[in-house]
């Protein structure tokens, strides 16, 4: 018996996401037409002996939250659950905390996912590693070039047995092109050490203050507090993949997510992609539209477009490289090129919205997403171009590369700026 645990965070996190988080808790923002976290359930259900999947978090169990789980139960016939943290406990601690739940049952072994990852989840074959090799912990790897692998946990690996020797959580110089994915595999040993790590900071708390039970002793950071540690003891192994990977920390990256998974569609979910027909709309490589939106016959769609529920896509519209979000409108002959446009917002006729990519080097196998600042020397960088929650965009105008805060409503063009 098998479960799964996708670590979704909390509103304190994903500020890089905003404007975009302002609407709907990062984990259930639609990438290619669904959830965020619906991609890690499909695959978590997909698993032979899967029994339960619990989401761990700090967000409040909104409508929108509850809703989801609802539907997540009915479509995969899964017992899907929210723990709520009583605070922000880090990436170990809600395991801790609720490490009853998770051990009910008597799991062989369970997944811990984060949840702003995307992947193709090669979760059966960390399984069949881990059944040809027991160990508390093993994580899936893949390959950066040497100077992002910076940006991430990097994993010196022992390359007979896959052990890691060492674990460094973005080191300031250069130790392995080998990085953490976020997705791991643990039995249910690998809660002995979270324990340890409980103990000595109540511990360390009473030497300092007090005695008493300290609510900060549950914050446990998985990479440095256990990794790090206990890398070279025989404990933590590494399973690497070749398949698609990406975090997703800012809109740009959900962009290229969307990308990645709608490509992905073509071998696990064909009948999500669009196919051009007599009388539709000219459909040009991966395009999701969801079955509610109204799409005129002379757009051209594609390649990697999403369009949600409810849009409405005007006459001779051009749409490339673009997130369009329940219930927006893009007006007649409109051109929305690396964008994503918010819920509930209209572009006016013959407006243009484009944003600049930032994709990772296609001539670099190893390239991943840079992690994105907004701005460098005081200005904004050139980066996607973002409306939020119904903002207005008269017709006529340009937009670029810009970010277009939520309820606005524009009067004229705009480049490189923030509109608050």
């Amino acid at each position: 018996m098998l479960k799964a645990v996708i670590l979704i965070g909390g509103p304190q996190k994903g500020t890089r996401f905003r404007p975009l988080s302002f609407e709907v808790p990062k984990p259930l923002f639609p990438v290619a037409g669904v959830p965020m976290i619906q991609h890690h359930i499909e695959s978590c259900a997909q698993v032979p002996g899967m029994q339960e999947i619990l989401l761990i978090g700090f967000y409040q169990p909104d409508e929108s939250l509850t809703q989801f789980l609802e539907a997540a139960q009915q479509e995969f016939n899964l017992p899907v659950r929210y723990l709520q943290e009583f605070a922000p406990l880090g990436t170990g601690g809600g395991l801790y905390h609720f490490r009853d739940q998770i051990l009910a049952g008597s799991p062989e072994a369970f997944f811990v996912l984060n949840a702003d990852v995307c992947s193709d989840f090669p979760l059966n074959a960390m399984l069949d590693a881990h059944r040809c090799q027991p160990h508390p912990f093993l994580l899936l790897g893949t390959t950066a070039n040497r100077t992002q692998s910076l940006n991430y946990g990097c994993i010196v690996e022992n390359p007979e047995t896959h052990e890691v020797l060492h674990y460094v959580e973005k080191p300031s110089t250069f130790i392995s092109d080998i990085i953490n994915c976020g997705i791991y595999l643990f039995s249910p040993e690998a809660l002995k050490p979270l324990r340890d790590v409980f103990q000595r900071n109540q511990q360390d708390r009473q030497l300092e203050d007090s005695p008493g039970l300290w609510p900060g002793a549950g914050t446990i950071r998985l990479e440095q507090d256990v990794f790090s540690a206990l890398a070279g003891q025989g404990q933590i192994y590494v399973h690497l993949t070749d398949g698609i990977w990406s975090q997703i920390k800012s809109a740009g990256s959900a962009l290229y997510a969307s990308r990645l998974y709608l490509s992905r569609y073509q071998f696990t979910h064909p009948e999500r992609l669009a196919k051009h027909t007599p009388g539709g709309p000219r459909i040009r490589g991966n395009v999701y539209i969801h079955p509610t939106a109204k799409v005129a016959p002379s757009a051209v769609l594609g390649p990697n477009v999403s369009i949600g529920k409810g849009v409405t896509v005007g006459e001779g519209v051009r749409l490339r490289e673009s997130i369009v979000l329940h219930g927006a409108t893009l007006q007649e002959h409109t051109c929305v090129l690396h964008s994503i446009v918010g819920w509930g917002s209209t572009v006016g006729r013959w407006a243009r919205v484009e944003g600049t990519p930032n994709d990772p080097n296609p001539n670099d196998p190893r390239a991943r997403m840079d992690s994105e600042s907004l701005f460098k020397d005081g200005k904004l960088l050139p980066a996607i171009t973002i409306l939020g929650c119904r903002v207005r965009i008269p017709a006529e105008v340009l937009i670029l590369n810009s970010i277009v805060l939520p309820h606005k409503e524009l009067s004229r063009s705009f480049t490189n700026q923030i509109i608050l």
